[in-house]
């Protein structure tokens, strides 16, 4: 199967963000961040803790606003569009934050199927058909009636995912989805993302300071630099690792050093 992150369309900006500075009040968190992801990526956002990749991933979706700068989806304007716009541009989109945010007392099946019951009109049985379908690619079937409480974290993280897909987005969104999980768990992960990313064609961003995901998943990234407090590096992991001259940088993504952390 063709790589869908080196073919036709695929090469075309999906996501564009310009000059982006992220503050709080008068605290600058990032400033200037430029960086485009296209169509097929697995675009990793990188760096040390603290430097503000999740807050980046939530600008990219509209949960804080810029300071400056703007963010684009294709052509379209995703910082100045009007509220009723930007939630059409989201309904494209599938999010799976760091917790999982799995409701405790919905059965897995539930959890999925309530973006399909908010944002379409299906009827109930067609919902669950649908959300047995997705727990199914996430390789989770026969756990469709089980609540969270009742499985791993790592079957959790899985599920999470199932509902993030369940609108059937063109984008995924994935804050640290190996966070907290066992090296097993960490790799069925990276995996899933690789097989969501090819059955789908959806382009995916993800956060992550995990090595062996970076370089497993990862075929464009930025790094978040906290104390320069912009971006130092951008491209394909593997080629800064062979080939970036910044210390920090080479520091990070070579195996054995802890400064990720």
């Amino acid at each position: 199967m063709p790589d869908p992150a080196t073919s036709g369309k695929n090469r075309q900006p999906h996501i564009t963000v310009s000059h982006l500075t992220m503050a709080f009040d008068s605290f600058v968190l990032m400033r200037d961040l430029n960086f485009t992801i296209n169509y097929g990526d697995v675009f990793i956002i990188m760096g040390g803790s603290g430097c503000g990749k999740s807050t980046l991933l939530r600008h990219l979706i509209g949960l804080e606003e810029p300071a400056e700068g703007e963010i684009f989806y294709g052509d379209e304007n995703f910082t100045n569009a009007v509220s009723a716009r930007r939630q059409e541009i989201l309904r494209r989109m599938g999010i799976l934050f760091q917790s999982g945010a799995l409701w405790s007392s919905m059965t897995l099946a539930e959890n999925v199927g309530l973006p399909l019951g908010e944002f379409t009109e299906l009827r109930p049985d067609e919902i669950r058909e649908i959300a047995l379908l997705k727990l199914a690619l996430v390789g989770l079937k026969g756990f469709e009636d089980y609540y969270p409480s009742e499985i791993s974290g790592g079957m959790q993280k899985r599920a999470g995912m199932a509902r993030a897909m369940a609108l059937d987005p063109e984008i995924l969104m994935l804050d640290e989805p190996s966070a907290g999980l066992d090296p097993v768990s960490s790799r069925l992960i990276d995996e899933l993302i690789l097989e969501l990313r090819d059955n789908l064609g959806a382009t995916i961003v993800v956060v992550t300071h995990a090595l062996a995901s970076i370089f497993a998943i990862g075929n464009n990234c930025v790094f978040l630099d906290a104390e320069t407090k912009t971006i130092i590096a951008r491209g394909d992991p593997k080629e800064l690792l062979a080939h970036s001259q910044d210390p920090t940088v080479h520091r990070f993504l070579s195996p054995g050093e802890d400064e990720r952390l």
